[in-house]
């Protein structure tokens, strides 16, 4: 599992009084970093790799300014050319949002998805989700 620590910033929350639903996907996408530089390393947009195609958002419970969130993110799947990840947002131990999200390694020069490299394969097993 990958794991992110995120600290809510007073313009994330809302007039309801809880952090805003719009950054919660913010919030998920910095989980991935580290996942990031696996497939694109220096992390430059020319070399850019990871395509998102579906992401499924369920929000559990709310969230609130001024207690750190914990972002955990996990390999659901891997297949050839994409993966699907497993994310959970927790603030004070409970489970807030819970996503799964599927990317595919994608070259934008060509416009075509890539087999994904055997050794970012090898390190995404040691991340998988078990439920």
């Amino acid at each position: 599992m990958y794991q992110t620590t995120i600290v809510p910033r007073v313009s994330e929350t809302d007039g309801a009084g809880h952090i805003n639903n719009t950054t919660v996907p913010v919030w998920l996408e910095a989980g991935r970093h580290e996942l990031f530089k696996l497939f694109t390393p220096d992390l430059s947009f020319e070399h850019w790799k990871m395509i998102i195609v579906k992401t499924t958002l369920e929000y559990v419970s709310q969230i609130y300014y001024g207690r750190d969130v914990e972002v955990k993110t996990w390999v659901k799947r891997i297949g050839n050319k994409s993966l699907e990840l497993y994310e959970e947002i927790h603030q004070d131990g409970e489970v807030c949002a819970k996503n799964e999200a599927v990317y595919v390694n994608f070259n934008l020069e060509t416009q075509q998805s890539e087999e994904i490299p055997d050794e970012i394969k090898e390190e995404l097993k040691q991340h998988f989700y078990e439920k």
